[in-house]
Order: structure tokens, then sequence, then C-alpha cells
């Protein structure tokens, strides 16, 4: 069976003006305004999560303003959902609506009533999440990564459906193989996803920890920080290589995933030092609190 293909938007998955309302997520005079067909009013308490939602951070604002308008204004725009059961149905597109209806107080949200499959709903869910444009790098990311893993699709078929360039795609794809750390970095926006890229230069993955706090405590530009990852990298490849290093550098990677930050064993005539970087004062502490000395 050939797929979909969604570069337009959602229509391929669900009706025009649905789709229209899926991708907004905002409050807007619907297309099928609450009391015609195809609209009913359910319990929120009735309505589960989206099992396949790819955003993970929902900013407390402006979920608060959807909040206070939907207590204006009521809600102008219905969920999307699917029936499991009696008094039972799941999430499909709406998310925010349904938070803010909670914070709102409601006990009812108008929803349209949908059957879709496992896939046909992972599939909606990743790319309505996509298309929005206030989704972070990472989770936007992460979806790119269940359509290709979970749904089955190459890269060319993802940039069919979500209507974005094969190079952008894998791009955002790479973010994945940053540290945690890093990850949960560009997801709170204190770094952008330029800086991530430009970080992903280095080989280490705790080097790659240890470049991304000192980028952001320095608050560099993206321009600076390829600068700063160019001329680290060059310090790297000028270090002098003997037998007498091999195996440090194994260690150097093990004590800066342990620690978080850039780590130089450099050997001398009769022993040598172990360099631990830090980068503001609350850092110190970090390490000293890691080494029981605080």
């Amino acid at each position: 069976m050939s797929k979909k293909v969604l570069g337009r938007g959602l229509e391929a998955l669900i009706s025009s003006s649905a789709a229209a309302q899926a991708v907004d997520g905002k409050q807007a005079v619907a297309e099928a305004p609450v009391g015609n067909a195809g609209v009913v009013e359910i319990e929120l308490q009735d309505i589960g999560a989206n099992p396949f939602q790819p955003r993970k951070r929902f900013d407390d604002d402006s979920l608060k303003e959807l909040a206070d308008s939907i207590k204006a204004s009521g809600i102008l725009q219905p969920v999307i959902v699917r029936k499991l059961g009696v008094d039972n149905y799941q999430l499909v597109a709406g998310e925010r609506r349904l938070r803010a209806a909670h914070l709102a107080g409601l006990t009812k949200i108008p929803a349209i009533v949908r059957e879709y499959t496992d896939t046909e709903m992972m599939e909606l869910a990743l790319i309505e999440n996509i298309q929005r444009e206030d989704l972070n790098p990472i989770d936007e990311a992460r979806a790119y990564h269940a359509l290709i893993e979970r749904v089955g699709l190459t890269h060319d078929q993802v940039s069919e459906r979500v209507g974005k360039q094969r190079s952008s795609i894998s791009n955002a794809l790479r973010l994945l193989v940053l540290p945690v750390e890093v990850m949960e970095m560009v997801s709170r926006g204190t770094l952008t996803a330029g800086h991530a890229r430009a970080i992903l230069s280095i080989e280490s993955s705790g080097e790659q920890l240890a470049a991304a706090r000192y980028v952001q405590s320095k608050g560099f530009s993206v321009r600076r920080t390829e600068a700063f990852v160019r001329r680290k990298s060059r310090k790297a490849h000028s270090r002098p290589r003997t037998e007498k290093l091999e195996g440090l550098g194994e260690w150097e990677t093990k004590l800066q995933q342990k620690f978080g930050t850039h780590v130089a064993i450099t050997p001398g005539r009769k022993g040598g030092k172990v360099e631990f970087e830090f980068y503001s004062q609350e850092d110190l502490e970090r390490l000293l609190e890691a080494w029981a000395v605080m």
C-alpha cells in the first residue's frame, strides 16, 4: 500500500477543516463551530493522552494565555480524538487546547471523533507537531526519528510529508547523537540548534559537553562558537602523539563524561598532571562536590 503524501498539510489523514485545526493549535474560529454535525462535547476525564505525542516541553506562559482566552471566549476549535470504548477516548490532535481546558477549569471540551489505526495516529501526531513553528529542535528531531524508525518512512518520504528539505531533516537528526545534557540545553533554548551543530564537530562526547557548557557560560554567538570549535580541533590535532600518550585519550574521555568538563592528562618525566577546566564559580563548586571536597 502506498503512503499518503502530507507535504501540503494533514489532509491525507484528516479532512481539510480538521487539518487546519490540528496544525494551528491556537484559538481561532473553527470551520465547524461547536454544535455542528461531527462535533460532540466530551468529558475531559474521559480523554486519555496521546501515546505518540513527540512534544516533551509545553510553555507554561503560553498555556496560561490560552486558558485565559478559553475562559473569556470558550473553545472555538474542537480537539480531535479517537474512541477506544464506552466513555473512553484518546487524544489525536489538540494537546495544548486540552491542557489549557484543564487549566481553565472546564469539565467538557468540544471534539471531533475519528477512526485511526495506531500507525496513522502516530504519523498524524508527529506531523502535526513538526508543522508547528514552536516545536523545539530536539523534539522536532525526535519526531523525524520516530517517523523513520517507528512508521518506517525514508528520509525522502519524511521530506515529502512535512514539506521540508531532506538536508534539513538530516541536519536535525544529527542533534540526537549529542550528550543528553547538551540536548537538554537545546530543548530549553539556552543553546540553539546552530550552536549544537557546531559542537557536533568535536569528536568526544565528554568534550562536546564541556564545550557546550563553556559556550553557554560565555554567551557565544553561533559564529563565535564555530570559531571556538575550529581552534579546539586544530589544537587537538597538533597535540604530539607518542607511545607514552597511548591510551590516555580514552581516560580523558571517560573523565570528561563523568565530570562534564574538559579534562587534559599531560604526562611528564616522572609523572604528569590532570587538568580539569571550570567556567564559573558555580561550575567549580559542582566539581568540588563531585570530588567530595565540599
